[in-house]
């Protein structure tokens, strides 16, 4: 069996079938001890699902009082990431690049302190060539790693609905595996390359914030001409347009739903920003990309980086010389 099939068989299968040696797995449920760095929304859902599971959970984060609220639902805050030393395996969900080398490479940072033979599931948004760095980095002190980004927005996370895209050799995965396995509805294994996840996410983020811009003009477009946005946005999602990207996300900006932001524009920039870097190292252009970025940084300069990313929608309504709302928002969406 090739790779490839390989791949795609693992993506399919079922989380209750695991080989037996994963079912046995070095991270079982309810005995052992896991690590979480970075406690934004996606991190926070994350602690909660490993403490659901019955881990023990240590949580870190810059800002104490994140992972002092998390105590309620058995997940332990510490101070410092020194007290991860006797995490078997130990997760991150940061912000940027340097925020995960930090973290990673500072003194006391987890090269530091974890012990060989645990691992480092990083979660984080971040560029394929740093993934790659830290693998090696990891690897020189007997450390394991995976790149695990997911497709998906925190209210996910806490469903546990998440697309998990994981790459690192063997056995890191062996690992990582079954924790995985626990945080979303689908773990696609994209080989041993642990860039290749990064890249993946990357490539996820630029479709979706391509298609809100696209999605932001055509209702401003029918909006303009004195339809309903409700009943095109009914029609469009329930006929060719019905992902969930269409449904989701264009859902807030007929209801011009752009705050709490699920993902702010400032990641959303730095995110396509990776992904049009990487695009330029292997020579392949993105136009619809650069243009979506320059889209992204326009809200920035607007005063709207708060916003939800979303908020294309506002700025496609904006130009149109329609009336918009920036801060709009219902229960649902906290």
């Amino acid at each position: 069996m090739n790779t490839q099939t390989q791949a795609t068989r693992q993506a399919h299968e079922p989380q209750g079938n695991l080989p037996a040696s994963l079912q046995e797995g070095q991270l079982k449920r309810s005995d052992r001890t896991i690590g979480i760095v970075g406690l934004g929304h996606m991190g926070s859902a994350l602690a909660r699902s490993l403490a659901a599971d019955g881990h023990q959970v240590l949580a870190f984060d810059r800002d104490f009082s994140r992972a002092s609220v998390l105590k309620g639902v058995g997940v332990g805050p510490v101070q410092s990431l020194a007290a991860l030393s006797d995490c078997e395996a130990i997760v991150t969900s940061l912000p940027d690049d340097d925020a995960l080398s930090a973290v990673v490479r500072d003194g006391d940072g987890l090269l530091d302190c974890m012990q060989a033979g645990a691992v480092h599931i990083s979660m984080s948004t971040i560029s394929p060539g740093l993934s790659q760095e830290l693998a090696n980095d990891h690897a020189t002190r007997a450390q394991h790693y995976v790149a695990a980004p997911v497709l998906g927005n925190p209210d996910l996370a806490r469903d546990r609905k998440l697309f998990v895209l994981a790459a690192g050799d063997p056995e890191s995965m062996a690992k990582a595996r079954p924790l995985l396995d626990r945080f979303g509805q689908r773990l696609f294994l994209l080989g041993e390359k642990a860039s290749q996840a990064n890249l993946m996410k990357l490539a996820g983020n630029v479709l979706t914030a391509i298609t809100l811009e696209s999605m932001g003009e055509v209702l401003a477009l029918l909006r303009k001409s004195g339809m309903d946005q409700h009943l095109a946005f009914e029609v469009l999602t329930n006929s060719l347009f019905d992902s969930k990207v269409h449904r989701t996300y264009g859902g807030k900006i007929v209801d011009e739903r752009y705050s709490p932001a699920g993902m702010a524009v400032p990641l959303a920039v730095k995110d396509v920003r990776l992904a049009l870097a990487e695009a330029e190292r292997q020579a392949v252009p993105m136009p619809a990309a650069s243009l979506v970025h320059d889209r992204l940084v326009g809200l920035v300069a607007a005063g709207h980086a708060a916003l939800d990313w979303s908020a294309l929608g506002l700025l496609a309504a904006r130009d149109a010389g329609l009336p918009f709302e920036a801060g709009r928002s219902t229960t649902a969406d906290r």
